[in-house]
């Protein structure tokens, strides 16, 4: 039977992984865990290929239990019952180890019914999800798992991986000058997608002499936006999003337009535009109020133009963001406001500030002593608008930017 080369060479020793050094180093804490012999229910965390099925299995085979594996997309409740009830056989004298990939897809009951086994000790439980199990995974299974981050793999480990494939494969690969590099880094981390594309790259070859030739144009047709780990629903996703914010709110063009790339080229123009209107208000803001109207244009235009074209004015709205000045004390006075009103300061509007355009107004006491500042010198005159719950208070900080200085000398001025 055909098995994919990823999986012809899966290490079976913790020193043969590949990557995951933080936790699986000579001083990691999972490796010590493992070497322990005493193994909690953990939750692996982390994208795909980059070695928690190969861990799971690691560990079965190291503390002798019988390593059992469902998928939670097709799997169900009584998948779970079958394997408990074969618990305490003389197939299984040290326990079982179930390993429940992609966690994430079981719903609330079906993640439920795994609580009863996670406590006796003779089912140890390894769950695995690509997304945040602090998200996708109930509360009472956390409490009673430990979770480990798996990161995306380094392309020199990569590189060890896939030299480790050649040498099962043939000694007769003949690999042009960058093969190997550009497939490491076009992978995207993920051992399993490199590991398939030299395969693939040796069952299609040119065969001269009896030898496989890969070139690098093949490698670079098979691995084209691979190294894209794009879903819009995942964590991925959120996470590019706060980078490319966090990277204009710091002022580096050069990472604003990279993130930005990262979401053009999975094909998520929307959330980038959307994303750009929020950074002109939120992180530039007063600083320099031209910026919302420059970004909105740049943004109706890339909606306009539509890909690949949209692209420029999208660049220009994210380095225009990222090099202006900064302040956030729009979002501050905002946000303090609405504290002060979910805590119930949502007082009386004053008299005089209330609509007295109606008949029976004036009987009601509204708007009598409005003083209008139009017919005041510099159109400013001083009365109170805030309710009185809250007629102290100060929402609104000025800036310690060029604009909002000015601005603030100026009502200084006026207001002396």
């Amino acid at each position: 039977m055909y098995r994919p080369l990823a999986d012809r060479i899966r290490p079976d020793s913790i020193d043969d992984v590949f990557g995951q050094k933080h936790i699986l180093g000579d001083n990691g804490i999972l490796r010590r865990i493992i070497l322990t012999g005493q193994i909690p229910n953990m939750i692996f965390y982390g994208p795909s290929g980059v070695g928690k099925t190969t861990v799971a299995g690691i560990i079965a085979k190291h503390t002798s239990r019988e390593f059992r594996k469902l998928n939670a997309t097709t799997a169900s409740i009584s998948d779970i019952k079958d394997i408990v009830n074969g618990l305490d056989t003389l197939l299984t004298p040290n326990g079982v180890l179930l390993y429940i990939d992609e966690i994430q897809y079981f719903n609330k009951k079906q993640q439920q019914s795994l609580l009863e086994f996670m406590e006796n000790g003779k089912l140890t439980i390894i769950a695995s999800t690509t997304e945040n199990p602090y998200f996708y995974v109930y509360s009472a299974i956390l409490s009673r798992a430990t979770v480990f981050e798996f990161k995306p793999i380094e392309p020199e480990d990569v590189r060890c991986a896939i030299d480790r494939a050649v040498s099962k494969l043939s000694d007769d690969a003949v690999f042009e000058e960058g093969v190997v590099e550009h497939i490491s880094n076009a992978c995207g981390g993920d051992i399993r997608k490199a590991l398939n594309a030299v395969e693939l790259l040796f069952d299609s070859a040119t065969r001269r002499d009896g030898k496989a030739y890969i070139s690098l144009e093949d490698a670079r047709l098979i691995t084209q936006r691979s190294a894209m780990r794009a879903d819009r629903d995942g964590d991925t996703h959120y996470d590019i999003m706060s980078a490319l914010q966090k990277s204009i709110r710091g002022s580096d063009p050069d990472a604003a337009v990279y993130y930005l790339a990262r979401l053009l080229e999975a094909g998520d123009m929307l959330s980038a535009c959307r994303r750009l209107l929020v950074i002109a208000s939120e992180d530039v803001g007063l600083a320099y109020p031209q910026a919302v109207s420059i970004t909105k244009a740049c943004v109706d235009s890339a909606l306009q133009l539509g890909m690949p074209e949209a692209r420029i004015p999208l660049a220009e709205a994210a380095i225009l963001l990222a090099t202006s000045p900064k302040s956030n004390s729009a979002i501050c006075a905002i946000d303090a406001a609405l504290a002060d009103i979910r805590d119930g300061l949502d007082g009386d509007v004053p008299a005089h500030l209330k609509d007295s355009h109606y008949s029976g107004a004036a009987k009601l006491g509204r708007g009598l002593t409005y003083k209008y500042p139009h017919s005041y010198k510099n159109h400013w005159v001083k009365q109170q608008y805030l309710p009185d719950e809250v007629r102290d208070r100060r929402y609104y900080e000025f800036g310690d930017n060029k604009i909002e200085a000015a601005t603030e000398k100026y009502w200084i001025e006026i207001k002396k």
